[in-house]
């Protein structure tokens, strides 16, 4: 689809020329950073030099005192503790960091992750039984339970006490437990992007603190949390921008055995960025959950045996193998789906169903539809029973978790975010809920563009990226956004733009990438340029007319030299 290019406000001159002489940098760097919200000395130290004693007191939480304390209490009398963690990268690496954590204290910890297929999202009959049998007498749910206000109170009722972690929005109802979640309304911590992982962190940071236990031995579990972070994209801003920075610096300078194991099989290597971890390494922990059991990627990540590890990793990364070949599958029998549906340009929602799709990787397929056909997408499957289920993603100024809060007397349950939300509802109400959403989403269509958004930070010449240095190195400026990482909803990498270009050359690589050395009229340099998936653009660049591009600038190794290398986002004609 053609997207739509809009340029963020300009920023105002006086902040853009006082905040460029405290930190002597140039127009472009300090226009990027006040866009952040970087507006001085003090903000700019915090955000290219972040400090763990930056962290919030998690005794702000609403009830951090009162679960420490049940914790503490646990431990101190031996009780057998269950980690009850949902079956994503978000849930299994909030089990991993929290079992590690307490098993090297000595706790005695257990964890249980539920079955995708048999079970379902959330708490679990299955899980409390085990809980039961196994002597627990408290459960510790991570990524889950804020909803599950029936499950809560079964526990209950088995005698067990309940903390609940969890970063989902609350409904008007909350389980009768310990809650951990920022998100309640009369929470005063001040920063509420957390992740599921985030807030198990938090409560082991309390947990620290109460029994003197040295925060450094908390600390060496950051990579686990830097993985939940980029994979559940929550913002990287604020506290989680600091946990990804020491998370990162981690994972690349000690690296746990399991991740170098599954880094070394997808054929990458370290150092890794947030992107690399979002693409390399959270793909494959998910996809345990999706096509067998994410309890495989909790034993991996925790596991200290390399024979284990090896062999853990060779079934997760067979595991990614078959979800790729399914989503490929499912994507294009749901394309042809829409394409039958007859009545589908009159609507705002996308909303398929087959009882033979596999319910891992329904998610997935929902935002490759949304690359399609950009809409709030709704993917459903199974029929078994009467009960279908399925996952939903959104599109920007469209509050999915809103939308379904209207449709609720037509659901079993459902929870989520925003932007991404899971759901179940009896079969024989799928046409009346089709309805229903697309009429909720159509009430809001008036805020929302139903065309991909390509944002752009700034509007920049190419004289303005070398300023006079060698075309031969890498430029200040490339090297003062490269420390702008780790990139993330909140903090993503700077997009410029440039009008009036030219391109000297101009080539298709493997029949679908876009490679071209462009340049300016006024230009002293000329810069190479690669759009993946772009080739259909090419004929925008050649015949000598102008053409302008929206761009990130990267560097590009080749033959033992690293140089500037523009990746294209997107091209358009000058010629009208």
């Amino acid at each position: 689809m053609e997207k739509k290019w809009v340029v963020r406000e300009g920023q105002d001159e006086q902040k853009i020329e006082a905040l460029r002489t405290a930190l002597k940098v140039d127009r472009i760097v300090a226009e990027l950073l006040i866009q952040r919200g970087i507006d001085n000395f003090e903000a700019a130290k915090k955000f290219f030099r972040p400090q763990l004693t930056d962290l919030h007191d998690p005794f702000l939480m609403k009830n951090m005192e009162e679960a420490v304390n049940r914790l503490n209490s646990a431990i101190e009398n031996n009780e057998r503790i269950l980690l009850f963690g949902d079956y994503d990268v978000d849930g299994t690496t909030a089990v991993a960091l929290m079992y590690s954590f307490l098993e090297s204290q000595n706790v005695n910890v257990d964890f249980y992750i539920p079955d995708r297929y048999k079970e379902g999202y959330g708490l679990s009959i299955e899980g409390i039984d085990y809980a039961k049998k196994s002597s627990c007498k408290l459960i510790i749910s991570l990524d889950c339970g804020i909803k599950s206000i029936d499950k809560v109170k079964y526990a209950r009722e088995q005698g067990l006490d309940f903390i609940v972690c969890d970063h989902h929005e609350p409904g008007n109802l909350l389980p009768e437990a310990i809650i951990l979640d920022q998100k309640q309304r009369d929470c005063p911590y001040p920063y509420k992007e957390l992740s599921g992982c985030g807030v198990g962190f938090k409560l082991l940071q309390g947990l620290s603190i109460r029994r003197e236990i040295p925060l450094e031995n908390l600390y060496q579990f950051l990579d686990l949390l830097v993985l939940s972070i980029g994979a559940d994209i929550v913002p990287v801003t604020g506290e989680n921008r600091i946990l990804c920075q020491f998370g990162l610096k981690q994972l690349n300078e000690n690296p746990r055995t399991a991740f170098k194991e599954l880094v070394a099989i997808a054929g990458k290597k370290f150092p890794l960025s947030l992107t690399d971890v979002v693409f390399t390494i959270a793909p494959r922990i998910n996809a345990a959950g999706r096509i067998n059991s994410g309890k495989t990627a909790v034993e991996l990540m925790i596991s200290e045996n390399v024979e284990e590890i090896k062999n853990l990793a060779s079934s997760i990364h067979d595991d990614n193998a078959v979800r790729r070949d399914l989503d490929s599958q499912i994507t294009e029998e749901a394309l042809a789906q829409i394409k039958n549906d007859s009545s589908y340009s009159q609507k705002v929602t996308t909303v398929v169903y087959s009882p033979d799709w596999h319910k891992g990787v329904v998610g997935i397929v929902a935002s490759r539809l949304i690359e399609n056909h950009y809409r709030p997408t709704i993917v459903l499957t199974g029929g078994e029973n009467g009960i279908i289920g399925g996952s939903a993603r959104s599109i920007d100024n469209i509050n999915l978790y809103e939308v379904l809060e209207e449709c609720e007397d037509l659901l079993i349950q459902f929870g989520g975010h925003s932007h991404a939300a899971g759901m179940t509802l009896e079969l024989r109400n799928l046409e009346a809920f089709k309805k229903h959403f697309n009429e909720a989403v159509q009430k809001r269509k008036q805020n929302a563009i139903f065309q991909p958004i390509q944002e752009i930070d700034i509007s920049i010449e190419l004289n303005e990226i070398h300023k006079d240095e060698p075309i031969t190195s890498i430029p200040r400026l490339k090297r003062i956004i490269a420390d702008f990482e780790p990139h993330g909803p909140g903090n993503m990498k700077p997009v410029f733009f440039s009008s009036n270009l030219f391109t000297t050359d101009s080539r298709i690589l493997k029949e679908e990438h876009l490679k071209l050395k462009v340049t300016q009229p006024n230009s002293k340099y000329a810069y190479d340029a690669i759009g993946f998936r772009l080739a259909e653009k090419e004929q925008m660049t050649t015949k000598g007319l102008p053409f302008e591009m929206v761009y990130t600038l990267e560097t590009n190794e080749f033959n033992g030299k690293t140089t500037v290398q523009m990746n294209i986002k997107d091209i358009r004609s000058m010629v009208i």
